[in-house]
């Protein structure tokens, strides 16, 4: 499931690949973008923000996309086949003489001015993973820069806010989704449906979440127990299996976090986990 660090992984291969180059060929597969035609433009640099990515062009443009949930963009040599799925689910090509970026279940597609790059990703709060660029400053990331303070300020602008909702609100922390979600409320003994304004130890939340990211940052499986042999993850998938810290079962329910009509699962230990919590589901 793309997330933060998923994005960032992204964004780094897209960079060395393109960055410094010009394309030779360019084909947005999305009836608004059918027209626009990049070839001949210089790549700057790709950045990540949050779950978004930035790819950036000389004249001014950006091409913003977001991964949702099964978007996926691959790098692929010239010449070498096409593996990311069938052609029906491209959504966008930019090739170069010698690299080929082939954006694949893109929901979100997008052409615009660099310089109105706010408008997509300025609501977003601090992103957990700092942005690599090329050494030019104009390639840093749009929007505020990680800082612990305002993350927690934003976290706890509503005290009532259930702890799951609060998480997954990207204007408050940019770039978690609902495995970092689940993972970070079992780090804290936590369940997703605690008011955050009665957790103990706030400032140790956002201190684990980027703990976290950073540390799955250039990991091809995300993991966050420290034992990766007994399961890379606490509670996130593990329905019905024993707790790694207590043996407890795991348990699974959906729901929205503040978004009808999007249930998504949501897991937790009820050892390990203190707070309140609906009636699991069947695990």
């Amino acid at each position: 499931m793309p997330e933060g660090d998923t994005v960032w992984q992204a964004a780094r291969r897209l960079d060395a690949a393109l960055a410094g180059h010009r394309l030779i060929r360019s084909d947005l597969r999305v009836p608004r973008l059918a027209t626009a035609d990049l070839a001949g433009r210089e790549v700057l640099g790709v950045v990540p923000r949050g779950k978004h990515l930035l790819i950036r062009f000389d004249g001014g443009l950006t091409l913003h996309s977001h991964l949702r949930m099964d978007g996926a963009w691959r790098v692929y040599a010239a010449g070498q086949r096409w593996t990311g799925g069938p052609g029906h689910q491209i959504r966008a090509i930019l090739a170069t003489e010698d690299r080929t970026a082939v954006g694949y279940r893109l929901p979100v597609l997008d052409l615009l001015r660099t310089a109105h790059e706010h408008c997509v990703v300025g609501h977003l709060g601090p992103d957990p993973l700092s942005a690599f660029g090329r050494g030019d400053p104009q390639l840093a990331s749009p929007g505020p820069d990680w800082d612990p303070d305002e993350a927690l300020a934003r976290l706890l602008s509503d005290p009532a806010r259930p702890l799951g909702d609060a998480l997954l609100d990207q204007r408050n922390i940019a770039g978690i989704g609902n495995v970092y979600m689940a993972e970070l409320c079992f780090a804290v003994g936590a369940t997703p449906w605690l008011p955050i304004g009665e957790l103990p130890d706030p400032a140790r939340l956002v201190a684990t979440a980027r703990r976290l990211m950073e540390a799955n940052r250039e990991r091809p499986d995300r993991t966050t127990t420290a034992d990766p042999r007994a399961g890379r993850l606490h509670v996130y998938g593990r329905a019905g299996r024993p707790c790694q810290s207590c043996g407890a079962r795991i348990r699974v329910a959906d729901d929205t976090h503040g978004m009808p009509g999007r249930p998504r699962p949501t897991y937790w230990c009820p050892h390990c986990q203190h707070g309140p919590a609906p009636a699991a589901y069947p695990a």
